[in-house]
């Protein structure tokens, strides 16, 4: 196929991915209003792990031998909002691929790493949300967080179609060079996971004490925690690539250029999340609020300063 049919291959990509995404929101949704709540569901299996005696012909009760008799046993609940979830994680899983597939025939028809521009870091960082949702989903049960996870890359791939869009092609000579693929490649992994802890964050402030259908506040801080230790270094090592590769395109380490200062303002107020969990035991809404302006000194550095400020980074095409 040649270089265009590529571009136009990687296009229709990124509209499927959106379309997808946006069912399995729609999924997620829907097994997060119509199931079981999780307060409800939780309570039950907590009850059917405790035994208790009950009342004599109720089911149960002291045995002749004098053993306690097991309480009935919670059920999963089931129905169409289970499968609605179930179908939500294929259809998330296949918007994955065709994120990927975009990114990897946008490599090929522009014969580079495919973030050269704020359009192609947007499809990638969208790209490495989803991933570390899924990732995580693996191991853990988090498939509460579905739908709001899925609503952000959604957007985030709309957003960039939309605004952010650039033809594929070469890029400026400062982007030609091997370090695109260290430094550009660590900032969206930290970026992805930073995006997921951010998501947990949300929901944290916004559940309510009647909001039984969302999980604990203690596993969403969990959630955002996890996430934020496995990005951070990865995030320092970005900034350290970062300084390493401005010093072979520009001849020096540091040079208060917006993008610079701003990552670093980013690093500094993740740093002092984890400080605060560490030495002063900051749990709950305080550690909470301090990710979330985390979060939204990565969303200036990567909104903000590539469209409305001029430096050295001012390379978004928008």
């Amino acid at each position: 196929m040649s270089a265009e049919q590529l571009a136009e291959l990687s296009d229709l990509f990124v509209v499927a991915a959106v379309l997808l995404y946006f069912f399995a929101m729609l999924g997620f949704a829907i097994e997060l209003a119509f199931g079981r709540s999780r307060t409800g569901k939780a309570a039950a299996v907590e009850r059917s792990e405790v035994k208790q005696p009950v009342a004599v012909g109720a089911g149960g009760g002291p045995s002749a031998d004098g053993v306690v008799a097991d309480a009935p046993e919670a059920k999963e609940p089931s129905g169409g909002a289970t499968r609605a979830g179930k179908v939500a994680l294929v259809l998330a899983w296949v918007g994955w691929a065709a994120n990927l597939a975009a990114i990897a025939t946008r490599g090929m028809a522009v014969d580079r790493w495919p973030w050269g521009n704020m359009y192609e870091f947007v499809v990638a960082i969208c790209f490495a949300a989803v991933t570390a949702f899924l990732g995580t989903q693996i191991r853990y049960n988090v498939r509460f967080l579905g739908a709001f996870v899925m609503v952000t890359a959604a957007l985030g791939l709309g957003l960039a179609v939309k605004f952010f869009y650039t033809a594929a092609g070469p890029v400026v000579p400062a982007l030609d060079s091997y370090w695109i693929a260290i430094h550009v490649t660590a900032a969206i992994i930290a970026s992805g996971l930073f995006t997921l802890a951010g998501v947990a964050g949300v929901l944290y402030l916004v559940r309510g004490d009647g909001m039984s259908r969302l999980p604990s506040r203690a596993d969403l801080e969990r959630v955002a925690h996890r996430a934020i230790v496995f990005s951070f270094p990865l995030w320092t090592f970005a900034v350290i690539a970062g300084a390493l590769w401005a010093d072979r395109a520009w001849g020096r380490y540091w040079g208060w250029d917006p993008k610079e200062v701003w990552s670093f303002i980013t690093w500094v107020a993740y740093a002092a999340y984890l400080h605060a969990k560490v030495t002063a035991g900051w749990r709950g809404r305080a550690a909470t609020i301090v990710q979330l302006v985390a979060f939204a000194c990565l969303m200036f550095n990567l909104i903000g300063v590539n469209v409305f400020i001029s430096g050295l980074h001012s390379y978004a095409d928008v």
